[in-house]
């Protein structure tokens, strides 16, 4: 590496593992190249050995994933009950399903592990809190893209529970249902649109047709017909009904022999013992049918299962609740050709329906009687079922399901080939577009200006230092003089004070502007001075700056000082010595590095115990003042909250992850990642800058590279924001990709964007004596090494 320029040596990398070799810098890792072949997701849910029905869901789909997609690759985050004692095996690690640490920590490991995905197995029992609500923080975290797997989609939730699975559907990028009816009910009560849903039916096995004989056999139950539920034993199930029904099929077919497999669910366990059991128990005995009943009071492994489920000749799943929208077990017997009679739920219409098994009325003794006894009255109809239902379970067997289920992932998964944006003029159009006669509109639908929010202040300073960086023309001329405009007419000179909203018809919609925007006309307007080649337009951006800056004293909001730095800044570089604006620096900057001394904690290197929005302006004015004024405390401060918040804007596989507007109002770290605002690269690129300049570390430069990329695809969701053909920019990166409209903000940030690219590129080249860095910037800007 050349010499080190600039004023300040950086220090010593962080971690020895990520550092080129012979380097003394820190660098970070190339963007990892996407690979339509390979995947790896992190799956989360129960999971084996624990005994429930979801937990053999995500076994099986990790372990038929493994087998027959091998390119796709689980790892498993268990939710853990600490009431069990349970030995994982092969898993990634559990997470204390009642703990909120617990959760929060398993997203940080999720996104640091560099996983393309994450799909989370959903029911309402399974997190802690009311409904199940910690998952919510937990989906919140994750940058990584989301499925959701829903195994309950109710008709009639409660507010609370409908507000779960609608903040989930928004996390996620895609949501798995197992049946049509969840499909639908998703769209039509929940608005979740049809194009984010996938419906995979659940998977099963594939076994070969009609062994029954051979595991009656092996059962010790050759000729008996053989009858059987399975399943977790809980009020629930509807096994009553059965035993009620056996009298009148045994009278007709004294060999049947009803097999109960399953232990008792746990939960039940806890607070009732084994009362349900002993109560069908005692009803069989009742009615003289104890003989006619086996009880198998244990929870099988799946192969186990299987075998049972051969040696049976019709299966029962008499279930009172008709909104069970999928049973693992049901998909089984189907695939191994078993007849079936059930009560009408939803999966079982769907997968029994066209004679695939026999539909009875809930809670009727009578009706589950008349529907076996028929079947065994003819066995030619009985055959002919099972051969039904063997075809209909081979459109679910494993193997189709894996190859959903990777499928599924892939469409996810975001594309980000390593990216390095050439750069591009935008087309100024799309700034013109969004303009007229008083200023720059705030909002737009898709790339239509939106006028019934009418404009702002902050757009307008926003737009009028984009004028000041852009090729002259009348167009830009005359542009700039109606951005001046609106900010000179936003000024309340009785109040002293800018306002910001202003509506369409031109009335303002209030008397008094927020620090924030006061901050942003007082940068604009001495950035205007420092730079417009107008000369009566720069002596309008002084006088109205000095008019100004007298009642901006009040003003203590840290990123309104910022703001105002760099506007103050602008004047030093015309009037070095210009008072209030040396004064308004002093002060700002003195009390930054006061904000970073009492916020300061082992783990944070910060003004405040939070992350909000425009992060980098805070370090990017201490960094500016402190080489324009010569004071290096305030350079070095600067460069070390910058580093530290590079620390929680880069994902670990390297592209820029701008701290997510959900953060707004948070002090937790990691922040959250969405939704990403195009506003946030630009700091990020601004502030690299400045940090380049003052280091001269390459490290900076590679920084702002990334975050510039950040609009073109290399970013969480792998979609391009910016089309430099057309000057549009979306407004913002959502969990489920772009957002499609294209307002003010975003346009002008990815405008402003580019040219903080070009002049820190044509600084680099100027400056630098290093091949290395002079390669980089060719490679990035073609043709600008000499412009």
């Amino acid at each position: 590496m050349g010499e080190q320029r600039g004023i300040v040596t950086r220090f010593a990398p962080r971690d020895p593992t990520n550092v080129a070799e012979g380097a003394d810098y820190l660098t970070l890792r190339d963007y990892k190249p996407a690979n339509a072949s390979k995947a790896r997701i992190a799956l989360v849910g129960t999971y084996a050995p624990r005994q429930c029905g979801i937990a053999t869901f995500s076994t099986d789909l990790r372990e038929k994933v493994r087998e027959f997609e091998p390119d796709t690759e689980v790892d498993v985050y268990a939710l853990e009950d600490s009431s069990h004692d349970l030995d994982y095996r092969d898993i990634a690690t559990t997470i204390a399903w009642d703990d909120p640490e617990s959760y929060r920590l398993a997203a940080a490991a999720i996104d640091a592990s560099g996983v393309d995905a994450v799909w989370l197995q959903h029911e309402y029992g399974i997190f802690g809190g009311l409904d199940g609500e910690m998952v919510l923080d937990f989906v919140d975290r994750l940058a990584t893209p989301l499925i959701v797997t829903l195994h309950t989609v109710l008709v009639d939730p409660s507010v609370r529970q409908k507000a779960i699975i609608e903040h989930l559907a928004r996390r996620a990028s895609k949501v798995m249902v197992m049946s049509r009816h969840a499909r639908d009910l998703l769209a039509e009560k929940y608005g979740v649109a049809h194009d984010r849903i996938a419906l995979i039916e659940h998977g099963a096995p594939e076994r070969p047709f009609a062994r029954q004989e051979e595991f009656k056999e092996r059962l010790g139950l050759s000729g008996k017909t053989v009858l059987m539920t399975f399943g977790l034993l809980g009020p629930g199930k509807g096994l009553e009904h059965v035993i009620e029904a056996l009298p009148a099929i045994v009278g007709e077919h004294p060999e049947v022999v009803y097999r109960i497999v399953g232990k008792t669910h746990p939960n039940l366990i806890a607070r009732d013992g084994e009362a349900y059991r002993e109560k069908l128990q005692q009803l069989a005995n009742d009615l003289g049918m104890s003989r006619h009943i086996e009880w198998d009071d244990r929870f099988l492994e799946t192969e186990e299962l299987l075998d049972q489920l051969e040696g049976c000749d019709i299966y029962l799943t008499p279930y009172p609740n008709m909104q069970q929208s999928t049973s693992g077990t049901l998909s089984y017997a189907v695939a191994l050709g078993k007849p079936v009679v059930s009560t009408p739920y939803i999966h079982a219409r769907e997968l029994l329906a066209e004679d695939v098994g026999a539909l009875v009325e809930p809670n009727d003794p009578a009706a589950i009687a008349d529907a076996v006894n028929e079947l065994l009255d003819d066995p030619d109809r009985l055959g002919a079922m099972g051969r039904r239902a063997y075809r209909r379970g081979q459109r679910t067997v494993w193997p189709r399901f894996a190859a959903a289920a990777a499928a599924l992932v892939r469409e996810v998964v975001p594309s980000r080939e390593p990216t390095r944006a050439a750069l591009r003029r935008p087309n100024p159009a799309a700034v013109f577009a969004l303009s007229d006669g008083t200023g720059v509109l705030q909002h737009s639908l898709g790339p239509v200006p939106d006028r019934r929010h009418g404009y702002c202040l902050d757009d307008n300073a926003r737009a009028l230092m984009l004028t000041m960086r852009m090729e002259r023309s009348d167009q830009t001329d005359a542009a700039a003089l109606t951005y001046a405009s609106f900010i000179q007419h936003s000024w309340n000179e009785e109040r002293g004070i800018f306002r910001n909203f202003m509506r369409f018809d031109r009335s303002w919609c209030e008397d008094a502007g927020s620090d924030d925007a006061n901050g942003r006309a007082i940068w604009a307007l001495g950035d205007c001075y420092a730079r417009a080649q107008d000369p009566a337009l720069r002596q309008w951006a002084r006088r109205l700056y000095d008019t100004a800056l007298p009642h901006m004293e009040a003003i203590d909001s840290p990123r309104a000082l910022a703001f105002m730095v760099m506007g103050a800044l602008g004047v030093l570089e015309q009037d070095p010595e210009h008072g209030a604006s040396r004064d308004l620096i002093r002060r700002s900057c003195d009390m930054f590095c006061r904000l970073v001394e009492e916020s300061r904690r082992p783990d944070r290197t910060w003004f405040e115990m939070m992350l909000a929005y425009d992060n980098p302006r805070l370090s990017e004015a201490l960094i500016a003042a402190g080489m324009a004024l010569d004071r290096f405390r305030w350079v070095e401060i600067g460069l070390d909250t910058l580093e530290w918040l590079a620390e929680h804007q880069y994902a670990a596989e390297g592209h820029f992850r701008p701290v997510g507007s959900d953060s707004l109002g948070r002090s937790d770290l990691p922040p959250l990642p969405f939704d990403q605002q195009p506003l946030e690269a630009l700091a990020a690129i601004e502030a690299s800058s400045a940090a380049w300049r003052a280091s001269g570390d390459d490290l900076w430069f590679d920084r702002a590279r990334r975050a510039y990329d950040w609009f073109f695809g290399a970013n969480d969701r792998g979609v391009a924001l910016a089309d430099p053909a057309t000057g549009r920019c979306r407004d913002g990166l959502t969990p489920q990709g772009a957002n499609e409209n294209c307002g003010a903000e975003s346009i002008l940030a990815f405008h402003l964007s580019y040219h903080s690219m070009l002049a820190l590129s044509r600084h680099a080249a100027d400056e630098t004596g290093d091949t290395a860095l002079a390669e980089t910037v060719k490679g990035f800007a073609p043709g600008l090494a000499h412009t």
